[in-house]
């Protein structure tokens, strides 16, 4: 989607709503509607990584369809 942020974009807006949060300076239904916020942002960066995740292990698939596991170093030397 052209419109989407990316992973840096959406974390830093979950870092800066964490920040304000651990301020406290917020009344509690601001608090509540930022952490909402937060949580949203974080969802959307999970999906992001998990993007991610997949892509790799696509490009990492191995030369008869199955796709590379185990722990990152070994798909480095294999």
């Amino acid at each position: 989607m052209p419109d989407e942020k990316s992973f840096e974009t959406l974390y830093g807006e979950m870092e800066e709503a964490v920040r304000q949060l651990e301020a406290g300076d917020l009344s509690l239904e601001e608090s509540l509607a930022l952490f909402a916020r937060a949580t949203a942002l974080a969802e959307q960066c999970n999906a992001l990584l998990d993007r991610a995740e997949l892509r790799v292990r696509q490009l990492l698939a191995q030369p008869d369809g199955s796709a590379a596991t185990g722990p990152f170093e070994s798909w480095q030397n294999g």
